[in-house]
């Protein structure tokens, strides 16, 4: 007798930098939702497919829940919350802290909402100590009645079967909407803009990752060869990032580009012409027109 097949939509919502993009890829099994240090690194909601013998996951990984203080904020925020009522469950990601933060408490009133099914999944269980583990499952217990607790690391690959075997367990019957050596639906573009933007984030410093953006303006393959061009541009905000992001005699950019065409290259399967450019868009996280031109509209939500 078959099993039955289940498939359907599975969201990670969570307070920026909880390592929902680092879940997710190690879910996955490929490197596609950016992962960096610093806060707010996933700006669109990206969809990635996991299919197994006897089910298909597609995960949207969304915008951490944070204080808006731009229209890009606004748009974060908004896509972040709107995940929550078109899914099958919803994976509330969280660091094992006993004491429960602020915006923490937040998001918990957001999900009161939600009829969905949650699962509390405590991340960085590495980090902690058992007794420390039992006290954090405690608390977020007190505030809310989850459908499933799961400690894991992400990291450290810890415990993510677990997670999928409840995955499974909650997801209804349904057929496979992807084919199943599809791994995401989002354009190659994007994915390449986002790794370039990776990058920028890793090397540069403090607020000016936050005030750019990376337009993919080019992707051609070469006539008989295997060999893609790629032209980029990164767009900041302000005069005096664009040389910090040059550097001296363009060493940052130069590391930026040599970094990003590795990742790309392993991505593509292909060998990588990578040319980037620099220009300043004074403001563009308040624009409504550069914001939509850059791929972020609250149309699309």
């Amino acid at each position: 007798m078959n099993k039955k097949f289940h498939s359907g939509f599975v969201s990670l919502i969570g307070r920026p930098n909880v390592g929902k993009s680092t879940l997710m890829n190690l879910l996955i099994g490929e490197k596609i939702s950016i992962i960096s240090s610093k806060p707010q690194t996933t700006r669109n909601k990206i969809q990635t497919i996991l299919t197994t013998d006897t089910m298909q996951v597609i995960f949207v990984d969304t915008p951490g829940i944070h204080k808006s203080k731009s229209k890009l904020g606004d748009y974060m925020v908004k896509s972040a919350e709107t995940s929550l009522n078109d899914v099958d469950i919803v994976l509330y990601l969280i660091e094992p802290y006993e004491k429960i933060k602020d915006s923490d408490k937040a998001i918990l009133e957001r999900l009161k909402k939600v009829e969905t099914p949650v699962f509390l999944v405590i991340n960085k269980i590495d980090t902690i100590d058992k007794p420390e583990l039992l006290k954090v499952i405690e608390n977020y217990s007190k505030e809310y009645n989850f459908a499933e607790i799961i400690p894991l690391s992400a990291l450290k690959g810890k415990n993510q079967e677990t997670l999928l075997e409840n995955i499974e367990k909650y997801l209804p019957e349904g057929p496979k909407y992807f084919p199943e050596d599809m791994i995401t639906d989002q354009p190659e573009k994007q994915i390449v803009s986002e790794i370039i933007r990776e990058k920028a984030l890793y090397l540069l410093q403090d607020e000016i990752p936050h005030g750019i953006a990376v337009e993919i303006t080019s992707m051609k393959h070469r006539k008989d060869k295997d060999i893609m061009d790629i032209e980029a541009t990164i767009y900041c905000e302000r005069d005096s990032h664009k040389g910090i992001i040059i550097g001296k005699q363009g060493s940052m950019l130069k590391k930026i580009g040599s970094n990003a065409r590795r990742d790309i290259q392993r991505f593509l399967s292909s060998q990588i012409n990578l040319q980037i450019w620099i220009k300043v868009k004074k403001d563009w996280r308040d624009s409504d027109f550069l914001l939509r031109n850059f791929g972020y509209d609250s149309k699309n939500i």
